[in-house]
């Protein structure tokens, strides 16, 4: 899960965005490389010219264009495609028995100022990371298991409830600041954050599951993006450049390695396909706390900070097929594309070795 920090209101778009938000756009501003507006991977063969004026996705490269054309064509466009995704009914928040050990946030209703030194873990947390690590991946692919054409959104969570309880976890996301499901759901132009509610799934959608759980006083947090049906090219090739991202920013992990390597790494994997990387949503420390330092950015910046042993982050950045803009829906939390493209995202939980990195949620 995507981190976040307290919520601010910004004029110019009227809908709330986080600190990160500001953070993102500074040092994206700083940045020569990552100011420039990079193209957009729009144009395979999959994309279905729009008969009215002609106007086509295969010939603009910038969404841009088509937006000055009004969201009724960019509607045409993207219909041919996938369909644009809404909030629905969302379900009453599920029972968690009492004898499952909850987080902090949990029991007293704010959560913990994270610490300005990076934590570094000593074995007994090192080994509780791993196994709350273990059983987020495991439940992760037991909801990718579900996937299919007609599951809704909300069996999806209450898969992943019922799993995480079962193995005596508690499922992270559940009342954190207020979120009010135990998995994040996030459906083509629902950029993170997504939440579970009874649109089913349908005929080439693309949908990130976000898993995290609190087992035995450990947070272990990961996702993937699964293909929903017949996906076409276009959102296929976004999947496994997302994917690409993760591990291209993992590969670089190691003792002595400035943290910005990950943003570099992940930038230029995204670029050099066409894609954009948005800024706004970054990884994250993670350990007794869900959310604790460091911040990882994804996209390129400059930061002196390096990477030690003992350390735990997730890499997790979200790749979009467009421009990299975003709102924030009436829930506080739904994410969604301006340009109404699409995205895709992929998450680790790291722990940096002496040697080097160690993933914890394959």
């Amino acid at each position: 899960m995507s981190g976040t920090r307290c919520m601010l209101i910004f004029k110019h778009t009227d809908v709330k965005m986080c600190t990160k938000f500001m953070i993102g756009q500074m040092k994206r501003d700083l940045s020569s490389a990552v100011r420039k507006v990079q193209p957009c991977a729009t144009n395979c063969d999959t994309h279905t010219t729009v008969k009215k004026r002609h106007l086509s996705l295969q010939r603009s490269r910038n969404p841009r264009e088509i937006m000055k054309r009004g969201p009724q064509e960019l509607h045409e466009c993207v219909r041919t495609l996938y369909s644009l995704v809404q909030p629905q009914n969302v379900s009453s928040v599920s029972h968690v028995p009492d004898h499952i050990k909850r987080p902090v946030y949990v029991q007293t209703g704010s959560v913990p100022v994270a610490s300005k030194p990076i934590p570094l873990k000593n074995q007994t947390q090192i080994d509780g990371m791993k196994a709350a690590c273990s059983l987020a991946s495991n439940i992760l692919e037991k909801a990718g298991e579900a996937v299919r054409i007609g599951v809704t959104t909300d069996e999806i969570d209450q898969l992943v409830h019922r799993l995480s309880i079962e193995n005596n976890a508690y499922p992270s996301p559940l009342l954190y600041k207020g979120f009010p499901k135990s998995v994040c759901t996030s459906v083509n132009n629902v950029a993170c954050h997504g939440i579970p509610d009874s649109r089913p799934l349908m005929d080439g959608d693309i949908i990130n599951i976000d898993v995290t759980v609190y087992l035995n006083g450990y947070h272990g947090d990961c996702s993937k993006t699964f293909l929903v049906g017949n996906v076409d090219r276009g959102g296929q090739l976004l999947v496994d450049v997302a994917r690409h991202c993760r591990d291209a920013g993992v590969s670089v992990c190691k003792p002595g390695v400035r943290f910005c390597e990950i943003g570099k790494a992940i930038s230029s994997a995204a670029h050099s396909a066409g894609f954009s990387v948005i800024p706004e949503f970054c990884g994250h420390g993670i350990g007794e706390n869900f959310h604790e330092k460091p911040d990882i950015l994804h996209f390129e910046h400059h930061d002196e900070a390096v990477m030690a042993p003992r350390m735990t982050f997730t890499v997790e950045p979200i790749i979009c097929s467009g421009h990299p803009d975003f709102r924030i829906l009436e829930d506080g939390w739904t994410a969604v594309t301006l340009d109404s493209c699409r995205s895709a995202q992929f998450e680790h939980t790291v722990l940096i070795t002496e040697e080097g990195v160690e993933i914890l949620t394959l």
